[in-house]
C-alpha cells in the first residue's frame, strides 16, 4: 500500500488497491458497478479526511473525521473508513451517506464488504430516492452495484411528518424482504402488507411494481370501481403492455355483474411520419327492444374509434378520425361517450406560404331514434383550394377560393358541387386613423342535383339536373379604433361599418341545402358578408351592417370588452327563416359582453334583441371563477320559445359545476344541467368528493342521468377509484 503524502491533511489522493476498494464502496452503495469512474488516469479515487494512518504491521489504514470520497459524479461521506488489507474487508461506518448524480441519496450505519469485496452488507439501511420515495431496513446486502436486498423492510413515497417524525405515513408496504434491481427498474416484496397509518390492511406472499425511474412498463394501472342500475357492479381493471418506446397496447376489460364482460383494448404508436390511435369495444349480451325488454336472443355490441395524424413531406400531411358504433345506444350504456352522432373523416391537406389545400372523405352515423340511414349522406370527395397572395405595389392582395363537393345518400337528394370565388382587396389607412378595406369578388357555382323535393309544393314530383348561380359582390370595410390611456388602463372605442353590394336572391330551390342549415345570427356574424357557414346558401342584396366596440385593458391583466351590431337591407326577401332576426328588412341587434378583472374571474353574456321593442331574443349567459379554495363555472342559454324555425329551435337551459376545497388535500365538487322548458326538467347532476396528496388519490363520485332512450334508462351510478403512487 502506498500512499501520496502521509500524516495528517485535509485532502489525500489514494492509490491502489485502497483506491480500487473505495470504489466498491461505491458501488455497493449504488453507485454502478465500474471501478473506471474514477477522476484521475492512474486510476486514482480522490477524497479527503481529517486523518489519514497506515499501520505496516497490521495493515490497518485508516480515514477518520470528516470523510468524503469522490469517484466521479458520486460522493461518500462517513465518519470512518478502514481497509484491512489481510482479511481484505473495508468498512465505512459512522453517519454514512452517498449521494447519487440522480439526487438520490443513501443512509446507513455501517457498511462493510467481505469476501474479496464480493459481498457488501449495510446496517441501517435507508434511502431517499430522486422521487422522494423512501426505503428502511435493518439490513441490506448489495452485489452487482445494482441490485440491493433488504431485510425486514418498508418502502413507501409519503412524505414523513416534521412535527412527528414518529408517526406512520399515510401508506406503506412493509415486507419480510424487498428487493430493487436497478437494472430491471423493479421493486419485489415477500410476504408483504400494505398498511394505512400503521394498520395492516392487505397481505399478499408475492408483489412487484416497477421503481420510480420508470416512465414506461407493463403493469396494471389503477382499477375502477362503479356500482350502477343498469350494470349493476362494474370493475374495470387496465393492463398496460409496454411493446416498445414507440408503441403500447392497454387492455382495459370491464366487468358487469347484470352484463357480463365487455373487452376494451387501445393501440397507440409513434413511426416515423406521425402516430395514431386505435380503440375497440366488444361485449355480447341479450338483446333488448326498443323498450328496453329482452327479446330472448343474444347480439354482439360494439364500437371501435381511432384517429392519426401523419407527415407526408414538409408541405403534406395526411390523417384520420372517427368512430363507428354497432347501435345507436351503446356508447350511451357503457358510459363510453354522450354523442348523439360520429363523423369519420379522412384527410389529405398541405400548406404552402400563404395557400391551402385539401381533400376531405366523410361518413357519418346518426345514433337518435328518428335518424334514417338512408338518409345519412356520404361525402366523397370535399376538395378545397384557398389562396391569399402576397401584397402588391398597392398593398393590394388576390384571394381565390375553390371547392368541389360530391354527397350522395342511398335514399334522397344527391348533389355534386363546384364553386369558385375570386376576389381582390385594397386595404388602406385614412388620415385620422381609419383602417378601410375596398374588396371586389366574383362567386360561381355549379351543381349537378338529383331527387330534390320543392319546399314550396311538396307534392310535386322530385327534380333533377343542372343548377347554378354567379354572384358579384363589392364590400367596403370601415373601422376607426380611438385609443386613450390613462390611470394604468388602456380604452379603445371602435365604430365598425359594412357596405356591401350584391344582386338580391342567389339561393334558388333547385339547390338543397346541405351545409348551412345549423345558422344563427349573433355577434360572431354580424359583420360577415356572408354570414352563412357553408356554401349551399349565401346571402344576397344591398345591405349596410353597423355596429361597435369597445374595450378597456388594464395593466394588470384584467379587460372589459363589449359589441353591439346590426344589418340594415334594401328590403326583405326569404333568404333567412322567419323568426331568425333576419327576416325582415332591419336586424335583431346582437351583442356580447366580457368583464374578467383577473385571471380569475370572467363572465360573459351573448345576447340578441328584439329590433323594436328590445326584448331579449337570445340570452347566453357564463360565469367562471377559480379562486384559490372555490370555482364555479355558470352557463345559462335561453333562445325565445316562439324561435321555431327550422334553422334554429327555442329553448331554456342552465348547467351549474362548482368546486371547492373544504379541507387540506380535500376537494369536493357537484353538478348539474337542467332544461328550464315547460316540459324540461333535471338532464343530469352529480357530486363527488376527492383527497390527493403527492403519494395518495382517491375519488367517490355520485352521477345521476335522467335521459330515456330505448335500453338507455334513467340511472343513478356511485364510482371509486383509489390511486397509490407508483402502484396504480
Amino acid at each position: 500500500m502506498r500512499f501520496a503524502g502521509g500524516g495528517r491533511s485535509k485532502r489525500r489522493h489514494v492509490g491502489l488497491p485502497l483506491a480500487a476498494a473505495l470504489v466498491f464502496v461505491l458501488s455497493l452503495a449504488g453507485l454502478g458497478a465500474q471501478p473506471a469512474a474514477t477522476q484521475d488516469l492512474d486510476g486514482r479515487v480522490l477524497f479527503s479526511a481529517d486523518d489519514i494512518s497506515y499501520d505496516g504491521e497490521t495493515g490497518l489504514v485508516n480515514a477518520s473525521g470528516s470523510v468524503e470520497v469522490t469517484a466521479g459524479e458520486r460522493i461518500l461521506m462517513a465518519d470512518r473508513v478502514t481497509y484491512d488489507e489481510r482479511t481484505d474487508t473495508v468498512t465505512a461506518q459512522g453517519n454514512v451517506s452517498v449521494l447519487e448524480p440522480d439526487g438520490s441519496v443513501f443512509f446507513a450505519d455501517r457498511i462493510e464488504l467481505t469476501d474479496q469485496l464480493k459481498n457488501g452488507f449495510i446496517d441501517g439501511f435507508r434511502a431517499l430516492l430522486s422521487d422522494n420515495s423512501r426505503f428502511a431496513a435493518a439490513r441490506a446486502q448489495r452485489t452487482g452495484g445494482n441490485r440491493t436486498e433488504m431485510e425486514r423492510a418498508v418502502y413507501s413515497p409519503c412524505p414523513i411528518c416534521e412535527d412527528e417524525p414518529e408517526r406512520p405515513p399515510l401508506w406503506r408496504i412493509r415486507a419480510s424482504k424487498i428487493v430493487h434491481d436497478q437494472e430491471k427498474q423493479t421493486i419485489e416484496y415477500r410476504n408483504a402488507r400494505l398498511e394505512f397509518f400503521g394498520v395492516p390492511v392487505a397481505y399478499t406472499p408475492f408483489f412487484s411494481h416497477p421503481d420510480p425511474t420508470v416512465d414506461r412498463k407493463s403493469g396494471f394501472l389503477v382499477p375502477t370501481y362503479r356500482q350502477t342500475q343498469q350494470l349493476g357492479t362494474t370493475i374495470e381493471i387496465p393492463y398496460f403492455f409496454n411493446i416498445a418506446p414507440n408503441r403500447d397496447v392497454t387492455f382495459q376489460p370491464l366487468f358487469t355483474t347484470r352484463e357480463g364482460i365487455v373487452a376494451d383494448a387501445e393501440y397507440r404508436q409513434r413511426t416515423e411520419a406521425g402516430q395514431y390511435r386505435l380503440r375497440g369495444t366488444a361485449t355480447r349480451v341479450n338483446e333488448r327492444d326498443d323498450d328496453n325488454v329482452k327479446t330472448g336472443d343474444k347480439k354482439v355490441r360494439s364500437h371501435i374509434e381511432g384517429n392519426g395524424l401523419f407527415d407526408i413531406d414538409d408541405t403534406w400531411r395526411w390523417g384520420f378520425s372517427g368512430a363507428r358504433s354497432s347501435d345507436d345506444t351503446y356508447l350511451r350504456r357503457y358510459r363510453f361517450s354522450s354523442a348523439d352522432s360520429l363523423t369519420t373523416n379522412v384527410f389529405v391537406e398541405g400548406f404552402s406560404g400563404r395557400s391551402y389545400a385539401a381533400a376531405n372523405f366523410y361518413t357519418f352515423q346518426g345514433l337518435r331514434i328518428e335518424d334514417d340511414p338512408g338518409q345519412t349522406p356520404l361525402i366523397l370527395p370535399s376538395l378545397d383550394y384557398n389562396l391569399v397572395s402576397e401584397p402588391g405595389r398597392f398593398g393590394q392582395t388576390y384571394e381565390l377560393d375553390a371547392n368541389l363537393l360530391s354527397l350522395s345518400r342511398s335514399e334522397g337528394t344527391d348533389s355534386r358541387r363546384i364553386s369558385l370565388r375570386g376576389a381582390v382587396s385594397f386595404p388602406s389607412t385614412g388620415p385620422f386613423g381609419q383602417i378601410i378595406n375596398l374588396s371586389a369578388g366574383l362567386r360561381v357555382d355549379g351543381y349537378w342535383v338529383s331527387d330534390v323535393p320543392d319546399p314550396a309544393n311538396p307534392a310535386a314530383s322530385n327534380r333533377d339536373g343542372l343548377t347554378g348561380r354567379i354572384v358579384p359582390q363589392i364590400s367596403l370595410d370601415w373601422r376607426w379604433p380611438l385609443v386613450r390611456a390613462e390611470n394604468g388602463a388602456r380604452q379603445v372605442i371602435e365604430p365598425v361599418a359594412n357596405f356591401i353590394l350584391s344582386p338580391f336572391g342567389g339561393n334558388p330551390n333547385d339547390i338543397p341545402n346541405e351545409d348551412s342549415i345549423n345558422f344563427q345570427f349573433d355577434d360572431t356574424n354580424v359583420f360577415a358578408s356572408n354570414r352563412f357557414p357553408g356554401l349551399d346558401r349565401i346571402e344576397g342584396g344591398p345591405r349596410i351592417n353597423y355596429g361597435l366596440r369597445y374595450g378597456l385593458y388594464g395593466d394588470n391583466g384584467g379587460s372589459v370588452t363589449a359589441l353591439i351590431g346590426q344589418s340594415i337591407r334594401a328590403h326583405a326577401d326569404d333568404t333567412f327563416a322567419a323568426r331568425t332576426g333576419l327576416e325582415t328588412r332591419r336586424s335583431d341587434y346582437v351583442g356580447r359582453i366580457d368583464i374578467s378583472p383577473s385571471p380569475l374571474f370572467s363572465w360573459y353574456q351573448r345576447f340578441r334583441l328584439d329590433r323594436d321593442d328590445l326584448a331579449l331574443q337570445r340570452n347566453e349567459i357564463s360565469f367562471s371563477s377559480t379562486a384559490a379554495r372555490f370555482g364555479a363555472d355558470i352557463t345559462y342559454v335561453r333562445l325565445s320559445r316562439e324561435l321555431t324555425a327550422d334553422e334554429i329551435t327555442g329553448r331554456e337551459e342552465i348547467n351549474l359545476r362548482a368546486h371547492a376545497q373544504i379541507a387540506k388535500n380535500w376537494l369536493a365538487n357537484a353538478r348539474t344541467r337542467r332544461d328550464l322548458g315547460d316540459d324540461g326538467g333535471t338532464i343530469n347532476a352529480g357530486a363527488g368528493v376527492v383527497y390527493e396528496d403527492i403519494c395518495f388519490n382517491i375519488a367517490l363520485d355520485f352521477d345521476r342521468n335522467f335521459t330515456r332512450d330505448r335500453d338507455v334508462q334513467p340511472t343513478s351510478s356511485v364510482t371509486f377509484r383509489i390511486k397509490l403512487k407508483h402502484l396504480g
